[in-house]
């Protein structure tokens, strides 16, 4: 579905991912773990277009999408949950869904799907007229989530879900997750909450200081416990 080939991308002098190769198969969840600045983030906004590769490929579907617009490669399939949500706190949390199907103009369906969001999103089929910004970090990141669902992707890409969370809250961010992915999502998962984040997932990806250190099965991942440790400083 997604495959990404000797991906580099620059800020200025400084060279942000150095060769990056991963790919994400249909129906997977696949983890992109490592510290803050390996370049977890920065993999995620190039797929989604914010950043452009200096080199490399991306392919979705076989088709490279280097160079269209964010709006363009949301309409391709490709969803993206940023970090720390960037819900719009003014807006209300019907207002929020719907900018998640700006690009789409079947309006009768858009209403179809926004049931289906307060379906599988009680919390918020309760909140509809509230304005965003007066919600719970969990109900914030389930808004986020929603929001990104809303432009039915074929790819879901969630950066930090659990970032800020209480411990109860990450429990059900992960919870709704490995839901959504039963339901036939496909997910690239940013997550520094590693040990969780290897739980669900059936792929990882290790990155170091913009490298691919490790790629292979999530369980096999969890088993090098002193591997990992050497970049996280143990799991538990």
């Amino acid at each position: 579905m997604l495959k990404l080939d000797s991906v580099h991308v620059r800020y200025g002098s400084i060279t942000a991912l150095r060769g990056v190769s991963l790919h994400v198969d249909e129906g997977e969840i696949v983890g992109l773990i490592g510290v803050n600045g390996a370049g977890k983030s920065t993999t995620l906004m190039t797929v989604a277009g914010v950043l452009r590769p200096a080199e490399g490929s991306i392919l979705f579907n076989g088709e490279s999408i280097v160079g269209p617009q964010p709006e363009d490669i949301v309409r391709k399939g490709i969803a993206l949950v940023p970090e720390e949500r960037r819900i719009f706190p003014g807006l209300t949390v019907a207002e929020n869904l719907k900018l998640g199907a700006a690009i789409r103009s079947d309006r009768v369906e858009v209403e179809r799907d926004l049931e289906k969001m307060c379906s599988r999103f009680p919390v918020l089929a309760d909140r509809l007229g509230q304005a965003a910004g007066t919600l719970s970090g969990g109900e914030q990141q389930q808004l986020a989530i929603a929001r990104g669902l809303m432009s039915r992707p074929l790819l879901l890409m969630l950066d930090e879900p659990s970032l800020g969370l209480a411990p109860r809250l990450v429990d059900e961010i992960f919870e709704l997750v490995v839901q959504l992915h039963e339901t036939g999502v496909t997910i690239l998962l940013v997550e520094q909450n590693v040990e969780r984040a290897l739980e669900i997932s059936d792929r990882a990806y290790l990155l170091n200081t913009g490298l691919v250190e490790f790629e292979g099965a999530a369980r096999e991942l969890r088993e090098r416990v002193d591997f990992a440790s050497a970049y996280f400083g143990g799991i538990d």
